[in-house]
């Protein structure tokens, strides 16, 4: 019993993690809707708006797989910046193409955190999760696809 409260513990933590991660993915992709100026404004500005939504939309379904295993979320600003992955940006004037850069490795160091999660709910037993993750790759994977392509 021990171990798969190990592996519980393991998945809650990932979890509270990846929450971390969706907070400050969804600052910063916001923060450069506000931000980005250029020959591109618009365009640029339009996505950030729309992927921002989409991860904003994750943060309540990621914080209600941690309470329907048993733990508890994050609770204040200090720990999202504690357990999250994603680099800070407070920068205000940067170059759009440099924001669309920082943006797709952003996404794809989220897609690794995913795989984190999946990897601790496949040895906690937890089947829901496991499946979701999925649903929620695809659309990081999505997000980094269409930055890359912006900078080909």
């Amino acid at each position: 019993m021990a171990n798969n409260d190990n592996a519980h513990g393991a998945l809650i933590d990932s979890l509270n993690g990846l929450l971390a991660d969706t907070f400050a993915l969804y600052i910063k992709t916001k923060s450069f809707h506000w931000h980005v100026k250029g020959p591109q404004f618009r365009d640029l500005h339009l996505l950030f708006d729309e992927q921002a939504g989409q991860v904003q939309a994750l943060i309540d379904d990621i914080a209600e797989r941690v309470r329907k295993q048993g733990g508890t979320t994050l609770t204040s600003p200090d720990s999202i910046v504690a357990k999250t992955k994603i680099a800070p940006q407070d920068a205000t004037s940067i170059d759009a193409m440099a924001m669309v850069k920082e943006l797709m490795e952003d996404n794809l160091s989220y897609v690794a955190r995913l795989r984190e999660v999946k990897a601790a709910a496949n040895e906690a037993g937890d089947n829901a999760t496991d499946g979701i993750v999925d649903d929620w790759t695809d659309q990081a994977e999505e997000r980094a696809w269409f930055l890359r392509e912006i900078l080909a």
